[in-house]
């Protein structure tokens, strides 16, 4: 086994205090990204998994939609914690979105019928499969991340203001900027309570 490769897996932990700076430049997060959608698996190959890349006042962008869109549904007395959260995530230096092509899986379902009802199921699996390799190859280069989901309630918001295709279903959002406070030790359950060998 890799050591470096535990290490980085290892690495790689839910970061919410970060900050509007990038210890990597424009073009190595786009790498990161690129190589991460290139190389991870998707179920009979279907490369189903799309990225989009959101920096500066894009990425400000998507997190006053997101504060917008709540705000509308979240109770008064209730929305100023919202708030601080939403602001923290804008105070990154840019997020990533993640989205599955419907247009792929539908047409894996129709000519894989047999299958049709896994589909959806395997393609969220690859779209968490390529979460994890970007997460952890951002916390290999210094950056701080964690995931978030506010979708479907955003949706329609950032397809319009993004131009992102109506097939793309968005799964996760993925806000990063270099560590400002580095998160705290992590508990474990016992292993041998959730991993079981048998021979």
């Amino acid at each position: 086994m890799s050591k470096n490769f535990f290490e980085a897996v290892k690495g790689r932990r839910s970061v919410y205090a970060i900050s509007k700076e990038s210890p990597i430049s424009d073009e190595q997060i786009q790498k990161i990204v690129e190589e991460a959608v290139l190389h991870s698996p998707t179920s009979f190959n279907s490369q189903s998994s799309r990225a989009v890349v959101l920096l500066g006042e894009q990425h400000d962008k998507l997190w006053d939609i997101t504060a917008e869109t709540l705000r509308k549904i979240v109770p008064t007395e209730q929305f100023e914690g919202t708030a601080q959260k939403l602001a923290s995530f804008k105070a990154g230096y840019g997020s990533v979105l993640f989205f599955e092509d419907q247009a792929v899986v539908k047409h894996l379902q129709e000519n894989f019928a047999l299958y049709a009802e896994n589909f959806p199921i395997w393609a969220n699996q690859s779209s968490g499969i390529l979460q994890f390799v970007v997460w952890t190859a951002f916390a290999e280069q210094g950056l701080g991340a964690s995931l978030q989901h506010y979708n479907p309630l955003i949706d329609d918001e950032v397809k319009e203001t993004f131009g992102i295709p109506a097939e793309w279903k968005l799964i996760a959002q993925l806000p990063f900027g270099t560590t400002v406070t580095p998160p705290g030790e992590k508990e474990f359950q016992p292993i041998e309570e959730r991993v079981k060998v048998i021979k």
